[in-house]
């Protein structure tokens, strides 16, 4: 009988831990793309939240330009995520159209 009711709550826990050992993998596999993507000139975030651009990088470490003519050196670990300029391609607006002059006549 104690079977019975622990086998179901056995699986249950071990397809838990499944899914959340695969999206841990997932979420370190993007971390370490990023990482080994980072070139001088992008722009990115770091975990503390400072803003900077990439001065200079080895394998471990970055030098990030925060201010012009201030740079420091960071960890690579530190480095979140790269800052890309956001371009709204769903909206499509025709600025011809909207600065012409109304010619529709009533008639």
């Amino acid at each position: 009988m104690d079977l019975v009711v622990f086998l179901p709550l056995l699986i249950i826990m071990g397809a838990f831990m499944y899914f959340a050992s695969r999206r841990q993998k997932k979420a370190m596999q993007a971390t370490i793309d990023l990482h080994n993507s980072l070139q001088v000139g992008d722009r990115i975030h770091t975990t503390s939240g400072l803003q900077g651009t990439i001065a200079g990088i080895t394998d471990d470490y970055v030098d990030l330009e925060i201010a012009p003519g201030v740079v420091t050196t960071w960890m690579k670990l530190a480095v979140r995520d790269r800052i890309t300029d956001d371009i709204d391609d769903d909206i499509d607006v025709d600025e011809t159209s909207a600065d012409a002059p109304n010619t529709k006549t009533d008639g």
